[in-house]
């Protein structure tokens, strides 16, 4: 988790914020210590990147605050889920959907900003966060959350924790070398599996074989409808997920898998994934589609902001 720790938490402070910071939305909470949510707003994401992002996370948690009767100085922490790998500094890495944002200091940059400590995780590590404490993982303590949208991720809880590893970038399958020629260094940028996963990619094969452009949503109804075509897409969209799936369950053994994000979440999708896990010869292995769907990030942030806030109170000295 990635944190400039350079401002200490208000002992008096009752709120925190939680915000899903994805490639295509911004999702901001503001939420009690015990969790309850009070309130939300959602905004497109920022394309420039870097402070631009700041700006728009601060207009958010302003207005979500003055619509709250909150003060900043009420709030104890912000926890964001960003679709990167933060260093320990609060540095954005590996943020290809972010635009000019990697190696920004966005932690630091929001602190000064907003007065109160500011923690950055990946997104999908929020998620599995939300899923471990609110959704389907409740009942397991090892498991991994697989985010499929605008990127393909992996949150890794084992023992009732997350994984974060030494880069903070424990998870990032996208970069897994199968799927799109992982030779090619046009596929070095978001990464060979994620080329072959992504949202973009649905709606771009199905350009190749029809001539026609559609959204991934489009192209999932259209199979929905007895398109033959569209069908075969999403079939190839399940094989893929399958395959990392079965790739991290060799090295991982995760009680179960739960499928999130944007086509992740898709109920038509599942089937296909178990069918082709069982076609690889992994018929055994658990896999759930999210309770929490598109809002287990922010509910997860929300809980990390918990976290950071409570842990920060027992650290600073008497």
């Amino acid at each position: 988790m990635g944190t400039a720790e350079s401002i200490s938490v208000n002992e008096q402070a009752k709120f925190v914020v939680g915000i899903d910071l994805g490639g295509t939305k911004v999702i901001c909470a503001l939420a009690r210590l015990d969790g309850e949510i009070l309130r939300e707003s959602m905004a497109g994401t920022d394309p420039r990147g870097g402070s631009a992002l700041v700006d728009q996370v601060v207009e958010m948690v302003e207005q979500l605050c003055h619509r709250s009767d909150v003060t900043l100085d009420q709030i104890a922490a912000t926890a964001i889920g960003v679709p990167g790998a933060p260093d320990d500094d609060g540095r954005l890495l590996l943020a290809p959907n972010l635009g000019h944002a990697d190696g920004y200091n966005f932690a630091a940059s929001l602190e000064q900003r907003l007065g109160h400590p500011v923690v950055l995780d990946n997104d999908v590590n929020a998620a599995a966060m939300g899923e471990l404490r609110h959704g389907r993982a409740q009942s397991s303590n090892s498991f991994c959350f697989v985010a499929v949208g605008t990127g393909i991720g992996m949150g890794i809880v084992v023992d009732g924790s997350l994984l974060r590893g030494s880069r903070g970038a424990a998870g990032e399958i996208g970069f897994l070398p199968f799927g799109a020629d992982p030779l090619d260094i046009a596929n070095h940028f978001r990464g060979p599996l994620e080329e072959v996963t992504s949202g973009a990619h649905i709606s771009a094969n199905y350009l190749r074989r029809m001539g026609i452009k559609l959204t991934s949503p489009e192209v999932f109804a259209a199979a929905s409808a007895g398109d033959a075509h569209a069908a075969a897409v999403i079939d190839h969209e399940g094989r893929n997920i399958a395959r990392a799936i079965v790739a991290a369950a060799a090295v991982l053994d995760p009680d179960m898998f739960v499928l999130g994000g944007g086509i992740g979440s898709r109920q038509e999708l599942l089937p296909l994934v178990r069918q082709w896990i069982s076609r690889f010869g992994h018929e055994g292995l658990e896999v759930h589609i999210s309770q929490l769907g598109e809002r287990a990030a922010v509910i997860g942030a929300v809980e990390l902001a918990i976290d950071s806030a409570l842990t920060s109170r027992k650290e600073q000295p008497a």
